[in-house]
């Protein structure tokens, strides 16, 4: 019990800084930027999923908290937030370079994410045609009720310990329920599956949790996972960014649908893998 505490504490510490800088340059926009920022903003959207899949590929989980919270507030499309989660690296590299996996290995599996998560953000920005229309970071200042007029310091940090908070309840939950079932439990349901291994691996990495990511990787170290289930689960693995995002976005139609679309996507890559016979 100690050590889920811990755990959890951990991670959502992690996320501060993320979470603080994120709001602060929302609040910023709000209160300081004109039309012509706001404009700019909106502009850089067609390359945006490929910078959010560079971005994504980092370690850690706060480029996914932070992509939420800028799809809702209006500044990114749904594919840049996509790309971001797809690409989400979260726990993967600190695992892997600390059981020494290979630069050659960490480099294609980052490749395999980078280049499934930019497709498929241009593919989602083309097929929607999204237009996010007017910047709407004010909307979540009004939502909070946060006494925004107190000045934008005050009011970022409002919103990064109410999320932090928020964060921080669900992971302990999580952890408590990674801990009573057990990683070897996990793995049993995907050993030498080859279908069905990627669709609950895919699963496993919506949990809105970083410890998704390090169940997937770890398996997949020890011989548990194959190729195919190790990137499905690591391309629907968001760490919290599809916990916040579904904090701070009211359309829960939408959310439901990005969901949903993660992961698809995750699990049709992890079974194009295996049929393709690709190896790391």
């Amino acid at each position: 019990m100690t050590d889920v505490i811990i755990d959890s504490l951990t991670d959502s510490i992690k996320l501060l800084p993320f979470l603080f800088l994120t709001y602060l340059a929302m609040e910023y926009l709000e209160h300081r930027a004109g039309a012509k920022m706001q404009a700019a903003i909106r502009s850089a959207g067609k390359g945006g999923p490929f910078l959010g899949a560079f971005l994504g590929v980092f370690p850690q989980c706060g480029f996914s908290a932070a992509a939420s919270n800028l799809y809702a507030g209006g500044i990114i499309t749904m594919g840049t937030l996509m790309a971001v989660f797809l690409s989400t690296s979260d726990e993967m590299l600190p695992i892997m370079i600390s059981e020494n996996a290979g630069i050659g290995l960490m480099a294609r599996v980052l490749g395999v994410k980078f280049v499934v998560a930019a497709a498929a953000g241009l593919a989602i920005d083309r097929i929607f045609r999204q237009n996010r229309g007017e910047v709407k970071i004010d909307h979540l200042c009004e939502q909070r009720r946060c006494h925004c007029e107190n000045g934008i310091w005050k009011s970022a940090l409002h919103h990064t310990i109410e999320i932090f908070l928020y964060i921080l309840l669900i992971s302990l939950a999580l952890n408590l329920v990674i801990a009573w079932v057990g990683e070897e439990a996990l793995g049993s349901l995907i050993l030498d599956r080859p279908i069905l291994g990627p669709a609950v691996a895919g699963l496993i990495g919506l949990i809105p949790n970083c410890a998704a990511s390090v169940i997937v990787t770890q398996l997949y170290l020890d011989g548990v996972l194959g190729a195919g289930a190790m990137i499905a689960g690591l391309l629907s693995g968001t760490g919290v960014g599809l916990l916040v995002l579904l904090r701070v976005n009211d359309d829960r139609r939408e959310n439901l649908r990005l969901t949903g679309l993660l992961y698809l996507i995750g699990v049709a890559a992890g079974i194009a893998v295996e049929a393709l016979g690709i190896v790391f």
